[in-house]
C-alpha cells in the first residue's frame, strides 16, 4: 500500500484528565484521539487552507501542539473547531465515535425495521405531529407486516408525537398508532384534520441488509417501453445487482428511462460512474466526473471515465440520449453527481420533483492508523472521521450548486400525494410519463411543510459521496 506523502507533526505523548473508554473498557487519554483528529484533518480536509489552526506551520514546538490539544475537552469539540463554516459551506463532515457501526451502515447492513418516515405538524398545531411512511424496504419487518407507503400515524407507544419523540424511534421495538388524513373536501389546508383510528402495529428492528435496487419495471405507454428504476443508494457491494437491473431493461428494448433517486442519499463515486455508463454507453472512455482535492493533495486529483465493464464483466448499457430523474430534497451527493455529470453529455436530463440537497463534495473515512487507512488501526479506541476531502465536478468543471439542483418540472411530495412507487398515477412518475407522451407539463401546486425530521429511523451519516478505499490510500479514498 502506497503511503501518503504528507508531512504531519510527530506524535507527542500527552496526558489529559479527560478520558474515553476503549473496546476493552480501558481509559484512553483524550490527547491520543485529539492527535489523530488534528493530523487527519491537516492531511486531508478539503477546506484546510481556510482554517488557520490546520496550517502546516501552526505550531512552533511540540509543547505548543500539546497545549493546543489539551485545550479541547473532547475529540468532538476539536473536530468541530476545525470545520469550515459549518452552517453554510461544510454541512457534512462528521466525526464517528464507533467506526464499526459506520462500516456496517456503509455496506448496507444495519438494525432496521424497514421504514422511512416524513413528519408534519398536525393542522393547527405547533406541538403535535403526525408521520407518513415514505418508503417500505423490500423483505423487511415492515413489508412482512403489510405496511405501505403513504400510511399515516399520529402516536408512538400510545402517546402523541411531539418534537421530543424522535428518540423513541431509536428503540428496537415500538408501536405505531395509525390515523387518516381528512381534507374535508377542500383544496386548502386550513380545515384539514388528522383523525386517529384504533389500528396499531408493533414493529421490531432486526439486522437487515438493503439491496439499493428497490424496484425495476417496464411500463408500456403510447406504443413505447419506459424503463422505471427505483435506486436507493450507491452501494458498491451491489454493483452486480444494478447491472442486472439494466440487463432487464436492455432486454425489454426500452426507449425511455425514469430513474427514481428521490430517496437516494449518495454513496460510491465509482458506482455513480457505472450507473452513468449503464444509462449511456456511447461515451466510453470520456471523462464522466472529476474529484479535486486540497492544495496539498493535487497529485491525487482524479477523473472518472465512462466505462464498458465492471471488473471485467460487461456493463449493460442502454445508449440513451435522454433520461428522466425523480428527486426530492433527500436526493444527495452521488445522486446529484449523476445528474450533473450526465448533463454535460446527454441531449436532455429532465429532473422532476424538488430541489436536491446541494452536496458537491466527496468524503473519505479516515482511521487512526499510520497512513489513515483501515489497516493497522489503533486498537485503543474506535473513533474515525468522515471529512469532506474533494470537490466533485462534471466534465465542464461545473459543481453541484450548494442550494441543490433545480427541477425542470416541480412536483413536491406532500401528505395528499404519496402514491405507490411504480404506479403510473404516482405524481412524480406521472409527470415523467406525461412529458414522454408530449401531453404538456404536469400541473402541480407546491404545499409548504414544516418537517421536524425527515431522517428518523434512517442510517446515520447518509448524505455521503465516498471515494472507494483503493482510490485514496493507494491514491486518495473517499465517499460522496
Amino acid at each position: 500500500m502506497k503511503l501518503l506523502r504528507i508531512s504531519v507533526i510527530l506524535f507527542v505523548s500527552l496526558s489529559l484528565t479527560s478520558c474515553f473508554e476503549d473496546r476493552d473498557d480501558n481509559a484512553v487519554a483524550a490527547s491520543d484521539i485529539n492527535d489523530f483528529v488534528w493530523k487527519g484533518m491537516n492531511a486531508f480536509y478539503l477546506y484546510k487552507e481556510n482554517v488557520d489552526d490546520l496550517r502546516n506551520d501552526r505550531f512552533e514546538s511540540n509543547e505548543a501542539y500539546a497545549n493546543y490539544l489539551n485545550s479541547f475537552s473532547s475529540p468532538e469539540n476539536l473536530f468541530e473547531s476545525l470545520v469550515y463554516e459549518r452552517t453554510t459551506v461544510d454541512r457534512f463532515s462528521v466525526i464517528i465515535p464507533n467506526y464499526l457501526d459506520f462500516q456496517q451502515g456503509q455496506a448496507g447492513v444495519s438494525k432496521s425495521n424497514g421504514l422511512e418516515f416524513n413528519f408534519e405538524p398536525k393542522p393547527g398545531s405547533d406541538t403535535e405531529f403526525y408521520g407518513i411512511i415514505r418508503l417500505v424496504l423490500n423483505n423487511s419487518p415492515a413489508s412482512n407486516l403489510g405496511l405501505e407507503r403513504g400510511m399515516i400515524f399520529d402516536r408512538i407507544n400510545g402517546n402523541p408525537i411531539t418534537s421530543s419523540s424522535a428518540n423513541l424511534f431509536d428503540q428496537d421495538t415500538y408501536t405505531l398508532g395509525f390515523a387518516t388524513y381528512n381534507d374535508n373536501g377542500t383544496a386548502t389546508e386550513d380545515d384539514d384534520t388528522i383523525e386517529s383510528t384504533t389500528n396499531s402495529v408493533e414493529i421490531t428492528k432486526q439486522i437487515y441488509t438493503e439491496n439499493p435496487v428497490h424496484l425495476v419495471d417496464v411500463i408500456a405507454i403510447g406504443g413505447e417501453n419506459v424503463g422505471y428504476l427505483v435506486y436507493n443508494g450507491f452501494n458498491s457491494n451491489f454493483n452486480n445487482e444494478l447491472n442486472a437491473a439494466f440487463a432487464q431493461l436492455q432486454a425489454s428494448n426500452i426507449q425511455h428511462l425514469v430513474l427514481d433517486l428521490r430517496y437516494n442519499p449518495g454513496g460510491s463515486v465509482l458506482t455513480a460512474s457505472y450507473l452513468g455508463s449503464m444509462i449511456t454507453g456511447q461515451f466510453n472512455g470520456d471523462v464522466y466526473s472529476k474529484l479535486i482535492y486540497n492544495n496539498d493533495l493535487q497529485e491525487f486529483n482524479t477523473s472518472f471515465p465512462f466505462v464498458d465493464n465492471i471488473d471485467g464483466n460487461a456493463i449493460n448499457s442502454l445508449n440513451l440520449n435522454r433520461v428522466y430523474v425523480l428527486t426530492t430534497e433527500r436526493s444527495a451527493s452521488a445522486s446529484e453527481l449523476v445528474i450533473n455529470s450526465l448533463s454535460a453529455y446527454m441531449e436532455d436530463v429532465v429532473q422532476i420533483g424538488d430541489y436536491t440537497t446541494g452536496k458537491t463534495q466527496a468524503s473519505i473515512t479516515i482511521y487512526d492508523s499510520p497512513d489513515f487507512s483501515p489497516e493497522n488501526i489503533n486498537p485503543n479506541h474506535t473513533y474515525a472521521m468522515q471529512p469532506l476531502v474533494a470537490n466533485s465536478v462534471n466534465a465542464f468543471d461545473d459543481p453541484v450548486p450548494s442550494n441543490g439542483l433545480a427541477p425542470d418540472i416541480e412536483v413536491i411530495e406532500f401528505p395528499g400525494n404519496y402514491g405507490t412507487l411504480g404506479d403510473i398515477n404516482e405524481p412524480l412518475l406521472a409527470a415523467a410519463l406525461a412529458d414522454i407522451q408530449g401531453l404538456g407539463r404536469y400541473e402541480h401546486t407546491r404545499t409548504e411543510s414544516r418537517n421536524i425530521s425527515k431522517r428518523i429511523n434512517l442510517n446515520a451519516h447518509e448524505e455521503y459521496m465516498y471515494i472507494d478505499s483503493n482510490l485514496l490510500y493507494d491514491g486518495v479514498q473517499g465517499n460522496e
